[in-house]
């Protein structure tokens, strides 16, 4: 099925990014640590990364790839070119703009991003100048995202799946170059990064400018228009990127909330990078994929494949999203001290950090589902749905997170799980309210196969979690700090390895999913 071969490329080379992206942060948490330098750069990083992910990671391309997707297939490519010529000449003089306005007003605008650093001034004008360095990084992903939806559009998934390993590559190069140097939890390592993180933005536009070259459909920037085709664009693009991003935009608002706390933008974010892992991997690779594949399809009239690639996207997810979750909830404190505890990261963040960790693997199906569901609504040019249901959802979270912060400070308990409690409850809010709207309008039923797979799944995930628990147990002795840095990865890939071998083994015992179903998946066309 070529869906799932789709599924596969770009969920490999996002795996390949994420294990570069681990090298990075193991590498930062021993130059930047949790104190004011890492706070400081990892809110300069956060605003450029948030609308990465927003337009990088498949929101923008919900309103983009569906218009680009019918004139490609009912005009021809030449048409389809002009059209997001057109799109790339407006969005880049829009975001030129709003680029040089947000950096000239970035010491009143970082009042709103992390208002809690007004009362630190040289971590509040070290995010200010990290940020003005960072922010032109927005303008190259946006770029890159809307070339990536040409380039998936014509099923060429590699070059946009790549962009993350630019990224982590030049970072990991910026996180030696300090320790080389000697900086370390020092401003002058935030200023390298941030270096690293400008550099980064243009390399990756150039390396998607290469593969639309190699497709033969190179775009140009002309004239910006408001032709009827833009304003179309805008008025699905707004909504859809308000709809697709919203679990972006949710940690956002906590790393804003979370500035009132010394550390805990740190914490939060060293838990996030761990969970993003499979949410990259399958949430990403669904989302980026799945919505090219139900545009075709609708547009072909053929609502069977529509439904077809709708219940295997679920299941796909599913078999790979809950047995992760269950890892991260049962062994957070594992993975966090061998992946992170050394140099600036002392055994102190430690639980902070895994506590983190435990709460967001709660909400990570939810963040999976987010991307399963959402598609549907924008191959259908609908990106309106989606964006009420992620308002409600932002409004829960933000009230949630404020409240939720304050009442664990008042009880004596880490107010940022406050944070991370409020963000996954606004995820599986919006996940179920997505879930009912398609439902409702008939454009999602569950078939057999996937209710056979479904209890299944969870049933292998909870043998994994048990043996995973008794393993951790097992090899305590080697996880600590007291032992070499070789050992403990080393006790990490065994605990890893029997997890995964425990749930893999469960899933043909209960046939969830059988080793010649996942091989006729992949072979056949």
């Amino acid at each position: 099925m070529k869906l799932y071969r789709a599924f596969f490329t770009v969920g490999g080379l996002t795996l390949l990014s994420r294990v570069l992206g681990f090298l990075r942060d193991i590498l930062a948490a021993a130059v930047l640590g949790t104190g004011p330098v890492a706070d400081a750069f990892y809110v300069a990083f956060r605003f450029p990364n948030l609308f990465r992910r927003l337009f990088g990671e498949g929101a923008f391309n919900s309103a983009f790839v569906p218009l680009f997707a019918a004139r490609y297939e009912g005009d021809g490519s030449e048409k389809a070119r002009a059209f997001a010529s057109e799109a790339m000449s407006g969005l880049t003089f829009v975001l030129i703009l709003l680029s040089a306005a947000a950096m000239l007003a970035m010491p009143w605008f970082m009042y709103l991003l992390a208002p809690g650093f007004s009362d630190t001034p040289e971590k509040f004008d070290l995010a200010v100048r990290l940020t003005q360095i960072t922010f032109p990084y927005l303008l190259c992903m946006s770029l890159v995202a809307l070339m990536s939806g040409v380039l998936n559009t014509v099923g060429r998934f590699a070059e946009s799946s790549s962009v993350s390993i630019v990224l982590n590559l030049v970072l990991t190069f910026a996180m030696l170059l300090s320790l080389w140097l000697g900086f370390k939890a020092d401003p002058a390592a935030g200023y390298i990064q941030a270096w690293g993180v400008f550099i980064a933005g243009f390399l990756q536009l150039a390396l998607l400018m290469w593969g639309l070259r190699r497709a033969g459909l190179t775009l140009k920037i002309g004239r910006p228009s408001w032709s009827p085709e833009m304003k179309k664009l805008v008025a699905l693009g707004i909504p859809g990127v308000i709809a697709g991003g919203i679990t972006q935009v949710n940690i956002a608002i906590g790393t804003v909330i979370a500035s009132m706390q010394d550390g805990a933008v740190s914490h939060l974010y060293y838990a996030d990078r761990l969970y993003e892992l499979p949410l990259a991997i399958v949430g990403i690779a669904i989302g980026v994929v799945l919505l090219p594949d139900v545009s075709r399809h609708l547009r072909a009239g053929n609502h069977t494949a529509v439904m077809d690639s709708q219940n295997r996207s679920l299941e796909f997810a599913m078999l790979l999203t809950v047995p992760a979750a269950m890892a991260l909830f049962v062994i957070p404190t594992e993975i966090v001290r061998v992946l992170f505890e050394r140099g600036a990261f002392t055994a102190a963040d430690t639980p902070y950090t895994a506590e983190a960790l435990r709460i967001f693997a709660l909400g990570l199906p939810a963040f999976v589902l987010i991307k399963v569901f959402s598609p549907a609504f924008f191959a259908r040019q609908d990106t309106k749905t989606p964006m009420r249901f992620a308002a409600w959802s932002l409004t829960a979270n933000t009230i949630g997170s404020i409240g939720l912060f304050f009442l664990f400070r008042h009880l004596g308990w880490m107010p940022h799980l406050g944070i991370a409690a409020a963000t996954t409850l606004g995820g599986w809010m919006n996940a179920l309210l997505l879930y009912r709207g398609l439902k409702a309008r008939g454009h999602f039923e569950s078939d057999a196969r996937l209710r056979r797979a479904l209890p299944r799944i969870v049933l292998s995930a909870i043998v994994m979690g048990l043996t995973l628990i008794g393993t951790a147990y097992a090899l305590d002795p080697w996880l600590n700090q007291s032992q070499g840095l070789l050992v403990r990865f080393s006790a990490l890939a065994v605990l890893i390895g029997a997890g995964l071998f425990a749930y893999f083994g469960a899933t043909q015992v209960t046939g969830a999913a059988t080793f010649a179903q996942l091989r006729s998946a992949v072979r056949r066309k």
